[in-house]
């Protein structure tokens, strides 16, 4: 079956400079804050809705924690209300003699892999800021070279042809061309320029010094609870770009992927002219 667009047409140069340095370095500080970020979410597994965690009242809507049942200890997370039984994934682990104990997560899904939540906050705010300085630098450059304003914001035309394009990539029929489809456009848009702005401020948000300082961003996400929630949120959608973004990788061809994003030069589809 060929589902893929042929690779037999010119190499042309595809992605800048900048874009190739952000993405890598982005690479790595996402790695970083996704392992730490988990690992400081265990001080505290639930999510709330508003300014204050409920005590004389009910505003949750995620909890990872363990439970006695029939005498037997599981994991048991709950969203919305409804509980599930998540025994050896969440709430309760399976360690390396075998034995169940109660942790939000297995010791491979956080930095440091053990308990240690001031490590934890000291690689993340580390690396958040390394984040926030590339995302600038991004801006800037992609600003300068005009890659923002042609190459990422989407147009009228790319609405229009975004039912089709999400069909051919359904049907894996992927293209290679100077410039970015529909749903690539739309998709990166929505990463970088609304998810990651994001989920700088939440995180913000969340840190008493901000709200001192800028007590308005508060009422902006309604309360400190639900600037967490949203934050773990946009989490979760940048974990599922990541693995739709790996798959279309390696579906459209990891070594032309690999070498656009490594030197810039991408071999286009054989209909694809050199300009």
């Amino acid at each position: 079956m060929k589902f893929l667009a042929k690779r037999d047409g010119p190499l042309v140069y595809r992605q800048r400079f900048v874009t190739r340095l952000t993405h890598w370095v982005w690479v790595v500080c996402l790695f970083f804050l996704l392992l730490s970020g988990l690992q400081i979410f265990m001080a505290r597994p639930d999510l709330y809705i508003g300014q204050q965690s409920g005590f004389e009242f009910e505003n949750r809507v995620l909890s990872i924690g363990a439970a006695f049942n029939e005498g037997e200890l599981g994991g048991v997370t709950t969203v919305f209300g409804k509980s599930f039984d998540t025994t050896g994934a969440l709430g309760v682990i399976e360690d390396e003699n075998g034995d169940f104990r109660p942790q939000t997560f297995p010791g491979w899904m956080t930095i440091p892999s053990y308990r240690d939540l001031a490590t934890g906050r000291v690689v993340h705010f580390f690396f958040a800021w390394a984040l926030v300085g590339t995302l600038l630098v991004w801006l800037v450059g992609s600003l300068v070279n005009r890659h923002l304003t042609r190459e990422i914001l989407p147009r009228g035309s790319d609405w229009a042809a975004l039912p089709r394009d999400i069909a051919d990539h359904a049907r894996l029929r992927l293209h290679h061309k100077r410039t970015y489809g529909p749903l690539q456009k739309i998709s990166y848009f929505a990463i970088l320029v609304v998810v990651l702005p994001l989920m700088v401020a939440t995180g913000l948000t969340m840190s008493p010094g901000m709200n001192a300082w800028a007590p308005w961003t508060l009422d902006l996400f309604g309360g400190r609870q639900t600037a967490r929630t949203i934050h773990f949120v946009l989490m979760l959608a940048l974990v599922v770009f990541f693995v739709v973004h790996i798959a279309m990788v390696l579906l459209a061809g990891p070594i032309n992927e690999m070498r656009s994003m490594i030197t810039g030069w991408m071999r286009v589809d054989g209909k694809e002219d050199a300009r």
